[in-house]
């Protein structure tokens, strides 16, 4: 039956291997389910629905892309525009949760959109590469500062805005060692290393009295908190419209990206170098978005940690149905989760940080109108603690810079149309 559902024989791949490989990839992305109600629960939502919300919006978009799309590549909450519902949209702007939630469910209708009537091809690659690597590594910057603040080693200051903490601090210093730890676990190949290291510096943290153990397992948490609150009609206010942008711009090319280099690890491109069955691919990661928003938690979106899984041996949907298994069975350590402090999972975001930022290494740095415009994008959204800010300066930039350098020819309509929007906003709105 299962050789049926995901043709396991004509992909070279037999159902203990995609097993393995399931659990190879839940092991690397299973840090989620302690951060994304950590950085939610900031804005107000409920840590217990959120931990839920995480779960079962995870679930259901592998699901969707193991059983619709038949691909070994797992879904969940996605780390950076988790951060920017928090800190940019909701601390940021003053925007209620659900109205930030309603913006989530609506780009994500307009992402499933796009999928069907096939727009995506155009908008991919309409935006310049450069100032897709820049969003990416400005999203990583992001992640750092706020990390690097939840540790407590960057704090504010009147006079220089930011500073050294107090790095004498136990929990401090439990955050760098927790750094340390994923470093030296990653480099050596261990499934699971950020995990172990949230877990690591939490038994440290509870034994030290630095926070409170409040169990491992209990029956799951009500999701009603959050439950269906998402304030679509908030959403779709003029001023809100470049907050739904920037959820359906992030998610579109991140979703793009990870498609399209997981695959291409996988050897699951055609002999043009086309992804096969793209569109469920992507309908599967916009409707697990629709989903997550309603269930109440930020964009869910493909994980680049399925290349952990593929590099297991994982070749078809059963990878992903594997996860969602284990994501399902996670609903019962919510006591767990709301054990470990922000010093465990501050080291955790500081690493993805550091993998999110490796894309500046791939500009084309003999080009000023190429790199000068993506590191203004990438270092203004950590300053402006906004990504939708680096993105609009960015686009900006790119424009202004290749006009000025008679290069305009270069700049494809969406940038100029992109880049007008944003100094509208900017300037008038």
């Amino acid at each position: 039956m299962l050789n049926s559902i995901f043709q396991l024989s004509g992909h070279r791949t037999n159902v203990r291997t995609e097993i393995l490989a399931g659990v190879t990839t839940f092991l690397t992305m299973a840090y989620i389910i302690f951060v994304n109600p950590d950085i939610l629960s900031k804005a107000g939502m409920d840590f217990g629905a959120v931990f839920m919300a995480t779960c079962l919006a995870a679930a259901v978009g592998c699901l969707i892309m193991g059983l619709w799309a038949n691909y070994p590549i797992a879904l969940a909450p996605g780390m950076g525009l988790n951060a920017y519902f928090a800190f940019g949209v909701v601390g940021g702007m003053g925007i209620g949760w659900q109205t930030a939630l309603g913006a989530v469910f609506v780009s994500g209708v307009l992402f499933f959109l796009l999928s069907v009537f096939k727009v995506r091809e155009w908008i991919i690659n309409a935006i310049p590469m450069s100032l897709k690597l820049a969003i990416s590594a400005g999203i990583g910057l992001f992640l750092g500062i706020i990390a690097l603040n939840n540790a407590g080693i960057v704090v504010d200051h009147p006079a220089t805005l930011v500073t050294l903490g107090d790095v004498t601090q136990p929990s401090v210093i439990l955050a760098a060692l927790g750094f340390v730890l994923i470093g030296g676990l990653y480099a050596r190949r261990i499934p699971g290393a950020i995990v172990i290291s949230i877990l690591v510096i939490t038994v440290i943290g509870v034994v030290m009295g630095l926070t409170e153990f409040k169990g491992v397992a209990a029956p799951p948490p009500s999701l009603a908190p959050t439950l269906l609150q998402m304030d679509i009609a908030g959403a779709l206010n003029v001023g809100l419209i470049s907050i739904v942008f920037v959820f359906l711009f992030v998610d579109l090319f991140d979703t793009a990206g990870t498609l399209v280099g997981v695959s291409h690890r996988a050897g699951l491109l055609d002999r043009q170098g086309k992804l096969p069955r793209l569109g469920r691919a992507l309908m599967a990661d916009s409707g697990a978005t629709m989903v997550g928003a309603a269930l109440g938690t930020s964009t869910t979106t493909s994980y680049i940690e399925s290349a952990s899984g593929i590099n297991a041996g994982g070749r078809t949907g059963l990878t992903a149905v594997t996860v969602a298994v284990l994501f399902i069975a996670c609903i019962f350590l919510a006591p767990l989760a709301g054990t470990v402090p922000a010093f465990a999972t501050a080291p955790a975001l500081l690493f993805v940080a550091c993998l999110m930022a490796r894309g500046m290494a791939e500009l084309d740095w003999d080009d000023v109108t190429e790199y000068a415009p993506a590191v203004v994008c990438a270092v203004t959204m950590p300053l402006t603690y906004s990504i939708a800010h680096g993105i609009g300066i960015g686009f900006i930039t790119y424009a202004a810079i290749k006009a000025l350098s008679g290069k305009a020819t270069e700049v494809g309509p969406a940038v100029w149309v992109i880049a007008a929007a944003f100094l509208v906003k900017f300037t008038v709105l």
